[in-house]
Formats: C-alpha cells, sequence, structure tokens
C-alpha cells in the first residue's frame, strides 16, 4: 500500500510538472507547423546525426544524459553532468563523399549549483567542385578557378540547469551559415542585359530546447525537444524555413529488473517519436549493453526511411577516454560509418 502511494504520487508530480513543459513546447510546435510543407526545407546537414554513440543506437539519443553530446539532441541533457569538463569529437563521411566534423564541450559549474554551460560546433565539407560557364571557344565552355567551395557550419552556446532532482531544462541558440557557391545570373539594366556573379550564401539563428523528467520509477525518464527553432529564409523570392524537428521519448535501463547483475551490466532501451517539419512521423529505437562500464554494444532501428533503417556500433571506455564508432548502412549509398572521441575529467 506504501508503494501504491508513493507511485500515485510520483505520477501526480509527473503529470504536474511533464504537462507544463508539453504544454508550452506543444504550443510552440503547433504554431511552427500550422502550414507545414513537406521536403520544402533547407539547412538539411543541421538535421544530420554527428555522433557515433546515438547513431548506433538509431538516434534514440532523447533522454540520455550525463555528457556534451546531449546538446546535439536535447539540451536538457547536460544539466546532469557528473564530470567538470566533457569534450566529444566527431567525424563522419556522409553519402556523396560529405564530410561532417562536429565537436560539444560542456562546463559544469560549481558542481551544477549554476547549471551547466555547452559549446557546439559543426563543420560540413561539401568536397571538390568544378567551375566551369559558358564561352566562346572550341569546347563552348571554360573553367572556372579562384571561386569558394560549398560548405557550411554551425556554432552553438548551450545552458541546462535542474530546477528539481526530478526535472532539468536546457536550450541552446545557434548561428547557422551555409554557402552554395557562386553563379552567373542575369543582370537587367533599362538598355541591356548582361551576365554577372551571385553569390548563394544565408546565415541564420536558430535556437533548440529540450526537458527532461526523472519520473522516480527505477530508471524511467521522459524527455522532449524541438530543434532547429528559426525565422524563414530565402536565397532568392522562394522562402524556406530550417528542418525543424520535435521530439518525444523514454529510456530506461532494463537492468534495473535484475539486481543481481548489478552493477556489472546495463542495458538501456530508449525510443523516441520524432515529427520533423520535412517529412513524415517515425520511430528512433535503440539499446546499449555496456560491461564493467567499460565495453558497450548498441543497436538502433529508424523506421520510415527508404534508404537505411538497422544501425550498430560499439565503444570502449576508460580512464576519461572513450571511443565510439557506428554503421549505418545504405542500400543504394555506401555506408556511413562515424567516429566519436570523448574525454571527461
Amino acid at each position: 500500500m506504501d508503494w501504491d502511494f508513493a507511485w500515485r504520487s510520483e505520477m501526480n508530480g509527473f503529470s504536474s510538472v511533464f504537462s507544463r513543459a508539453f504544454v508550452v513546447l506543444g504550443l510552440m510546435v503547433s504554431s511552427c507547423f500550422a502550414q507545414q510543407k513537406l521536403a520544402q526545407t533547407g539547412f538539411e546537414f543541421l538535421s544530420v546525426s554527428r555522433d557515433a554513440r546515438a547513431a548506433a543506437m538509431g538516434e534514440a539519443f532523447l533522454t540520455l544524459e550525463g555528457s556534451s553530446t546531449a546538446l546535439e539532441y536535447n539540451p536538457a541533457g547536460i544539466a546532469r553532468m557528473s564530470s567538470l569538463v566533457d569534450l566529444s569529437l566527431n567525424h563522419m563521411k556522409w553519402i556523396a563523399d560529405i564530410s561532417y566534423y562536429s565537436g560539444t564541450l560542456a562546463l559544469n559549474i560549481k558542481e551544477g549549483r549554476y547549471g551547466v554551460l555547452g559549446v557546439s560546433i559543426l563543420r560540413v565539407d561539401y568536397g571538390e567542385f568544378l567551375w566551369t560557364r559558358v564561352a566562346s571557344n572550341e569546347k563552348g565552355y571554360e573553367d572556372i578557378t579562384g571561386w569558394a567551395q560549398p560548405s557550411a557550419y554551425m556554432i552553438g552556446l548551450g545552458y541546462a540547469k535542474e530546477l528539481s532532482d526530478r526535472f532539468s531544462v536546457g536550450g541552446q541558440v545557434k548561428y547557422a551559415y551555409q554557402d552554395l557557391g557562386t553563379s552567373f545570373v542575369p543582370i537587367y539594366t533599362e538598355t541591356d542585359t548582361t551576365m554577372g556573379e551571385k553569390k548563394y550564401a544565408l546565415g541564420v539563428v536558430a535556437f533548440d530546447f529540450g526537458t527532461l523528467y526523472r519520473t522516480g520509477l527505477k530508471s524511467l525518464k521522459f524527455g522532449m525537444a524541438i530543434s532547429n527553432f528559426s525565422r524563414e529564409v530565402k536565397y532568392e523570392k522562394e522562402g524556406f524555413q530550417l528542418p525543424l524537428t520535435f521530439k518525444i521519448g523514454a529510456s530506461m535501463n532494463l537492468i534495473d529488473f535484475f539486481p543481481g547483475l548489478q552493477p556489472k551490466h546495463t542495458l538501456i532501451f530508449s525510443i523516441d517519436a520524432v515529427h520533423p517539419r520535412s517529412y513524415p512521423e517515425f520511430l528512433n529505437i535503440g539499446a546499449e549493453y555496456t560491461f564493467m562500464e567499460t565495453v558497450a554494444l548498441r543497436v538502433g532501428y529508424v523506421t520510415g526511411h527508404e534508404e537505411y533503417g538497422f544501425t550498430a556500433g560499439v565503444g570502449v571506455r576508460k580512464f576519461g577516454f572513450e571511443v565510439d564508432y557506428s554503421l549505418t548502412p545504405f542500400l543504394r549509398f555506401e555506408n556511413v560509418n562515424r567516429l566519436s572521441v570523448k574525454f571527461s575529467l
């Protein structure tokens, strides 16, 4: 009976706190998706998962907390970081020979008394492009040298705080920039039309918000987050939105039900429901088994994608250092490999 009373009390507290956060984020999401147009977003590089651990778990990382990596998935996740400093560096070879270089850094101020600060960076290398233009020669065109290659980057500053021993909130403001290169376009005057160079580059400020709630029922946690909230931007006349995404998810260490296996073993199961602006809803499902807090095996599945579904990876952690690897098999493209190196103090 005491357990039943405690359970009802916990759930009442959960309903009160979490529902308020749900309403706030829900209102933001409903207003943003009110005029949703599928597949009409830009800056899609912001929606690609970069961390090897998260990718191996099918990107079901919304409620996994305690490291700077959480900045990319739910800023509230850095609020309970136990280390003073946490650093993560990631590299990924994406499809079409596009390379992603990213990193996150979190600083725990006075053991979380004043919250946790975080910084995230991302650079995208689209590879080498050959530029040409129409010319009056035998080939009909000529090569152009000296033009900058297409590129993109993002830098963000985040902050998270525990409002209680159960509830955390966090946010991140970030600046994203994308340069699609230069092209020749007609320049019209009153008397003539000439061809001139036009650079297609844009920068925009965006925001991420997140909440995390620990239910008190063993290690069960719930979380919500909204990513890439920003104004509409445009290169020419037609405007577009950033890849706004709303997530709600839960996770739990299933070894909680087998006390005899603790603390040598952990088995985290995580699931996120994802509502993006640019395509239909889908689920991220993942699991991570860890032995002696040293070796980790991970699997995941992403629903609703034609090109990929299953994911897998491994990780090794010792003396504050961690190396993670993930593999995402594609059907028609080359498999995507991610590598992350992390350090905490």
